[in-house]
């Protein structure tokens, strides 16, 4: 018997904190900051924008199981925009949110791509792309 997978659930970023990492993607990129209630009971918030989705664990109190060295600040996440990239240049300095790097040629999981960089507050590395 053969496996495979299909597609990508949802990732977990651990942050330092929850409410200052909402806004920020609510803000920079127009994400909805959700609360939901997994099958433990729990309150916990996700990131959701289309049909993907990003958990939040608070650094130091991450839900069980986790990555074996959970740590704010460790990711390097890259998402696809049909936005042209000169106007998310515009976005982000009417934001002050500094560009760390870019317009860069780099190569996504579907071929080339044109990227600009920034990071968010927990300084992971965030990039915007578009299908060159």
């Amino acid at each position: 018997m053969s496996v495979s997978v299909t597609q990508l659930d949802h990732l977990v970023l651990t942050v330092a904190d929850i409410d200052a990492t909402s806004a920020f993607y609510t803000q920079v990129f127009g994400m909805t900051a959700e609360q939901f209630h997994p099958a433990d009971g729990t309150l916990r918030t996700a990131l959701v924008f289309g049909s993907q989705k990003i958990n939040l664990h608070q650094a130091g109190s991450e839900y069980r199981p986790h990555a074996a060295r959970p740590v704010a600040g460790s990711a390097d996440l890259c998402f696809l925009s049909e936005t042209p990239l000169a106007t998310w240049q515009s976005h982000f300095s009417d934001l002050g949110v500094q560009i760390e790097d870019g317009p860069i040629a780099r190569t996504g999981a579907m071929g080339p791509i044109m990227s600009v960089y920034i990071r968010d507050p927990d300084g992971n590395l965030i990039e915007v792309s578009n299908a060159a």
